[in-house]
């Protein structure tokens, strides 16, 4: 690879934070943010099982903090955020969601995932503000990036679903959109300061034991994309940098779909 473009996706010297690290997406991200140089932030609401996490990341010339909050506590998240000198890179990828069918669904279930996806993406994006600044002010520039989902563009297809558990629970995928909204305000009112903010939009990525436990269901899940296969964790790793990096620094108020061409059928 040509020198030049090389360090277009390094991170050396840069400082990320990602929320929901240690999950299955979360986990890839915050690898391939350090194997690009970075100092990584990891947070999440179980401090046994990020303290665990971090402790797998950690090696020669890596360094790994952790911060243990949940981001719907909003005072905590201001508290954290206030504390921090610089930060180059926010990853807002926590959600808390808790699968329901339709029938049985309260208002109270809309509010949460609401207010850990959109809501605290915000809250986040403001009060990690002045770090942000700092970020410019050493780098040139910094980087929003917000995860949402293939179910922010368009509903579940319920013939995939051989039982109504399965499928994408109603409260998901509004807020999934309104996160995409979100993303282009914040890139608005952002871009004069040289903070870009993007989306992902990542497609069918199940846990291994989805694959496991059903493989009828993986199935018909892959057969649903373009490439005729589910993605693999690790395949996020690429776009996340890309959108973090210098790499992508005209970019900013969009979003990069990776879901293997569902939605573009």
């Amino acid at each position: 690879m040509n020198e030049s473009i090389h360090h277009l996706f390094r991170l050396d010297g840069r400082v990320a934070f990602v929320s929901g690290a240690a999950g299955h997406l979360g986990g890839a991200m915050t690898r391939a943010l350090l194997d690009a140089g970075a100092e990584v932030i990891v947070n999440g609401r179980d401090a046994s099982r990020l303290e665990t996490f971090a402790d797998t990341l950690r090696g020669p010339g890596r360094t790994v903090r952790c911060a243990r909050f949940d981001v719907g506590d909003i005072e905590a998240l201001r508290e954290f955020f206030a504390a921090q000198p610089r930060l180059d890179i926010l990853v807002n990828n926590a959600i808390a969601m808790t699968p329901k069918p339709f029938d049985t669904l309260e208002p109270e279930d809309f509010a949460t995932t609401y207010n850990t996806s959109v809501v605290a993406a915000f809250e986040a994006v403001r009060a990690a503000l002045p770090a942000l600044r700092q970020g410019v002010a050493a780098s040139g520039e910094a980087s929003v990036v917000n995860i949402a989902s293939m179910y922010a563009n368009v509903s579940p297809d319920s013939r995939l679903y051989a039982v109504p558990s399965q499928a994408s629970p109603a409260h998901y995928g509004p807020a999934k959109a309104a996160l995409l909204q979100l993303t282009r305000h914040l890139a608005a009112e952002l871009g004069p300061s040289k903070i870009r903010v993007n989306a992902l939009v990542p497609g069918p990525f199940p846990r291994s034991q989805i694959r496991d436990h059903d493989p009828d269901f993986a199935a018909r899940l892959a057969g649903r994309t373009m490439l005729g296969r589910l993605g693999e964790a690790d395949e996020i790793a690429g776009p996340v940098v890309f959108l973090a990096s210098r790499a992508s620094s005209y970019m900013t108020g969009s979003t990069l779909v990776i879901d293997g061409g569902w939605t573009a059928w």
